[in-house]
């Protein structure tokens, strides 16, 4: 377990912190995470790398010439928000464009796309690609919904690699793809990791038994095995690699392969040197030639016991990439000229659009209190049910939706108190919200509670009383907007099967002239049903997905903690009638 913190919510942004000054050689810190101490040279596509902390050295530990220009890192096995992978991106930026490299997980997808739209924006042209080499997490026809673990490390490193070549933004997304496509991973634990303040781990597994296909965030595995000596692990990871291979690769004999034996946390390096020898071995006699082999902690799960091995089939193209040199604080290969000198004037400026406050109405700056009150209510509630959320979250998933809604709600409530103080209206002060939840919460939820406080603030403005059918308007445009970003429908097994009929019932009753604060009510009741209703429900969306039959009888955590706020709403609604 982890020990060693101060406040676990601060965990992250000091483990960054040390990490920046322990590594001055390679990167200095920015506004989201970290970008190499060297600017990127004029004219380089730069690669931005990112995702939640608790990884290890992935993703900050691989920034450095030969790989990552940069790496955006979000909180505790959340991704970055859209304005932290933004701020790294155009701090990275030598001019030629920016390629983003995650996980594939629903909140890496979710804020690195925002991240690339807001970049375009900026004038910065800036492509995305999500790795998805686990096949544990979904079957071969569909590939797409696979999750990204240790096969990051040989997908970033040929993409940046052929950044480093000086070949243009397209060709680098084409590399990626290229590496992507021909990557795969697969994994076994001993025991689930402990979040930093957590006095139990994100999930166990009985002694002499072990996990197999778990993920990196502390997703259970999708099933259990006896405890195997290390020569059956060793025959497990590549015996059940060997059986997929790429679509253009006939048979292992003759193939040359990267490969990667992977650490999780707390395997020591001997027990994999252990388990790699009989790799080598079981790889020989299948007729792959492995090239320059990686063991070791390379994508980790705090203090995880388990090992995961990756497999790249190289052409000749990937596999110059793969032996190309790199210097990062956790990876180096080969030799590198003189480092071009460091540079401390990339990031631009913070844009003063981006903090001014626009005039208010009065009325609107009235409303804007009834806002904070509700915001602070939110807040309150998430406090109060924080470890039920957690629980709820760990039959299948990761169980840190509890922990990401306190983050996020807090740093709303802040965020909205400040901005209030400086006489923004009701519109304002939702959307410094808005932004506040994203970057602070990270993952999913965060972007998708960014984009309904955004939705809102939006229909509300800053220049009229928000009425009640524009207060509606605004739920239904948040509902549709969730769904327009998450993907997810009404049965999915997600907060769309609460927010949908709230949205739906708030707009009726408001259409029949009933006041807010009982219109609300109505709606909350409405929630309240719908999300008891999702325990019957197995998801089709997200990190629960893979082990769907565990959630039954468990309503979804997203669309219970929106039913909560609901409620929550409500009474700050009637205390400021």
């Amino acid at each position: 377990m982890t020990r060693l913190f101060n406040d676990p919510a601060a965990f992250a942004d000091e483990a960054l912190e040390g990490f920046a000054a322990a590594h001055r050689r390679w990167v200095r810190p920015v506004t989201g995470g970290v970008v190499r101490a060297a600017a990127t040279p004029a004219g380089q596509v730069a690669v931005v790398i990112g995702g939640g902390s608790g990884h290890y050295p992935a993703f900050s530990g691989l920034v450095g010439r030969g790989l990552a220009h940069g790496a955006a890192v979000g909180n505790v096995f959340a991704s970055p928000s859209a304005q932290q992978i933004r701020s790294v991106a155009r701090a990275a930026h030598g001019g030629a464009g920016v390629l983003l490299m995650y996980g594939n997980y629903a909140g890496d997808v979710l804020h690195f796309g925002q991240a690339a739209e807001r970049l375009a924006a900026d004038g910065v042209e800036a492509r995305t690609y999500a790795v998805a080499d686990d096949i544990s997490s979904a079957a071969p026809d569909e590939s797409a919904k696979r999750r990204g673990i240790a096969g990051d490390l040989p997908v970033f490193k040929a993409a940046a690699a052929a950044a480093e070549q000086g070949r243009s933004l397209d060709e680098v997304l084409r590399v990626a793809e290229r590496a992507g496509a021909r990557t795969r991973s697969f994994g076994i634990a001993f025991s689930g990791c402990t979040l930093p303040g957590s006095d139990h781990p994100l999930f166990t597994v009985p002694e002499a038994r072990m996990a197999v296909g778990l993920g990196i965030h502390g997703e259970p595995g999708i099933g259990e095995e006896a405890l195997p000596t290390a020569d059956d692990a060793a025959r497990l990871l590549v015996e059940t690699l060997l059986k997929e291979l790429p679509e253009d690769v006939a048979a292992p004999d003759g193939q040359r392969a990267a490969v990667v034996l992977n650490g999780l946390g707390s395997v020591k390096y001997e027990e994999l040197f252990v388990v790699y020898r009989k790799v080598a071995e079981l790889l020989g006699e299948a007729g792959v030639e492995i090239v320059d082999p990686e063991v070791g902690e390379l994508v980790t799960s705090f203090d995880m016991a388990g090992v995961s091995l990756t497999l790249t089939w190289l052409d000749e193209g990937l596999e110059a990439l793969w032996r190309a040199p790199a210097d990062t604080p956790a990876y180096r290969k080969g030799a590198l000229g003189t480092p071009e000198p460091e540079d401390d004037e990339r990031a631009p400026a913070e844009d003063a659009r981006d903090t001014a406050v626009p005039p208010a109405s009065d009325a609107s700056r009235e409303a804007a209190g009834t806002v904070l009150a509700a915001l602070d209510a939110v807040a309150g509630i998430v406090e109060a049910h924080v470890d039920e959320l957690g629980r709820i979250d760990a039959v299948a998933g990761d169980g840190d939706h509890g922990i990401g809604m306190r983050r996020g709600s807090t740093a709303a409530r802040s965020a909205a108190a400040e901005a209030r103080e400086r006489g923004a209206g009701a519109g304002t002060v939702l959307h410094r919200a808005a932004d506040a939840w994203a970057d602070r919460a990270g993952g999913t939820s965060g972007a998708l509670w960014g984009t309904i406080l955004r939705s809102l603030g939006t229909a509300l403005g800053d220049r009229d009383a928000p009425a009640a059918p524009r207060v509606a308007e605004g739920v239904t445009e948040a509902s549709a907007a969730v769904r327009r970003l998450g993907g997810a429908e009404v049965g999915d097994k997600t907060m769309v099967d609460v927010l949908v009929p709230f949205a739906d019932a708030l707009t009726a009753a408001t259409a029949e002239g009933v006041p807010l604060t009982e219109a609300w009510d109505r709606a909350a009741d409405t929630a309240t049903d719908a999300a008891a209703a999702t325990a019957r429900l197995l998801p089709r969306k997200g990190r629960a997905r893979p082990h769907a039959e565990k959630s039954l009888g468990t309503p979804d955590a997203g669309a219970h903690s929106l039913a909560l706020i609901t409620r929550a709403v409500h009474g700050a609604l009637l205390n400021h009638h």
